[in-house]
Order: structure tokens, then sequence, then C-alpha cells
């Protein structure tokens, strides 16, 4: 699951960046988005193999309803 923790964190970090510079009105935050659904749809994927577990469930449904929204917003 070493592969899957990693995604885990990496997706919450981006997530959290690019909300925040979303909603302080940054210039940078927009392009940001296209990368954020990437990472958001690359844990799902891991998180999804693992789906025999309750948390990586509810993750991957998660990252994949914010790679959704990135997504059209960007």
């Amino acid at each position: 699951l070493s592969k899957c923790i990693k995604l885990d964190t990496d997706c919450a970090q981006i997530c959290s960046l690019t909300a925040s510079l979303l909603a302080r009105g940054s210039e940078h935050g927009e392009h940001l988005m296209k990368e954020c659904a990437d990472v958001c749809n690359a844990c799902a994927d891991e998180c999804e193999k693992h789906v025999d577990m309750e948390h990586c469930k509810k993750c991957a449904e998660a990252c994949r309803a914010c790679a959704e929204e990135c997504s059209a917003m960007a």
C-alpha cells in the first residue's frame, strides 16, 4: 500500500494548494486545476485496486469527484 499512501499524500497536498490559490484569487490557481485532476485520478486509480478496504473505496470516490470538478473548472 506504500504507493497508495504516497498518492494519497500527493493528492491531499495538490488539492489543498489549488483550493487555497483559487480561494484567494491567485492567477496561478486556474492552471493547477488540470494537474490537480490528474493527481486525483491517479490516486483514485490506485485506491480502486484496494476497494475491499472501506477507506480506500471512500478515498477513490472522493478523488474521482474532485477530479471531475477540477476538470470541469479547468
